[in-house]
């Protein structure tokens, strides 16, 4: 099964860990240094703010798999979507160890699909989206600094 990741770069964590905590009805499921996540199943979501975020707002959305199974086939799509195409590989990444690879819409967004095999003590780091493989047509660069910046 797949759940939709969303990360919003924010200003003061503790007034957004008690709005979101209000909206969504339960406390997030993990709280660090600058950094929170509600693991919902209603709406089936992965959702994140963190402070760390060169910009406040939606920051970038993902596709997380429960099954690493389920990883090559959102892999391969990105590949088929003519758009940049980052390969991480097994990173650590906001307080988690994950297998994932990036991709930028045609406006910019960008998008990772990952798998999460376990949470770390370390908030660890994210790639250079600049990085971003431009193919043929040059599309806009994904936002610096996503997740873990």
């Amino acid at each position: 099964m797949k759940r939709l990741h969303v990360s919003f770069g924010v200003a003061d964590l503790d007034k957004s860990i008690a709005f979101y905590t209000s909206l969504f009805g339960e406390a997030p499921s993990v709280v660090r240094p600058g950094y929170a996540k509600w693991m919902l199943d209603d709406p089936r979501v992965n959702f994140v703010v963190e402070t760390g975020s060169q910009t406040q707002g939606f920051n970038h959305a993902g596709i997380q798999v429960d099954e690493q199974g389920e990883l090559h086939e959102i892999f391969d799509r990105m590949k088929q979507a003519e758009a940049p195409y980052l390969p991480e590989g097994v990173t650590t990444c906001c307080y988690a160890k994950s297998e994932k690879s990036w991709t930028a819409d045609p406006d910019g967004v960008a998008w990772e699909a990952f798998h999460t095999h376990r949470q770390m003590e370390e908030f660890g780091s994210g790639p250079d989206l600049a990085k971003l493989e431009q193919g043929d047509e040059p599309r806009p660069a994904a936002p610096r600094g996503v997740c873990c910046s």
